[in-house]
């Protein structure tokens, strides 16, 4: 499957499953919002306490299945991933990018300065996923 492909099926559809390798090899896996910037890197919103965040800042590579338009059709697109610095300051960089991602999943927040304090809150940081390869099948 081409990567192009796979990134056209990811930003129809914000809702994935996102596989990270926990400490043991064994995968571990997450049901997921992410976006698909216009530099082809995907963005998920996750908090440093998350064990998809440790499994990722110790393995950086992740799977992300993405659902077509039926049951026979997804695509599975691998990907190196980096990361944020964990929200500390409702105007700092994290937070600036955590607002461009609740944007691009859900629009206009309804007070903005109160997400940016649950950012910090929440130590909340964006996984930025390069993808490397794709393969599924999209119908």
């Amino acid at each position: 499957m081409e990567l192009e492909a796979a990134l056209t099926a990811a930003r129809a559809n914000h809702q994935s499953v996102l596989t990270t390798l926990k400490h043991d090899g064994k995968p571990q896996l997450s049901n997921v919002l992410h976006v698909v910037g216009d530099d082809g890197v995907i963005r998920i919103s996750t908090t440093a306490d998350r064990a998809k965040y440790k499994n990722l800042r110790r393995e950086p590579w992740a799977a992300l299945k993405v659902d077509g338009e039926s049951f026979w059709s997804y695509a599975v697109i691998e990907a190196d991933a980096s990361f944020s610095e964990v929200a500390a300051d409702p105007h700092d960089a994290a937070v600036e990018e955590l607002v461009e991602y609740f944007r691009a999943v859900s629009g206009e927040h309804s007070d903005w300065e109160d997400y940016r304090r649950t950012m910090v809150a929440d130590q909340r940081v964006v996984v930025r996923l390069a993808p490397t390869r794709a393969y599924g099948a999209l119908r």
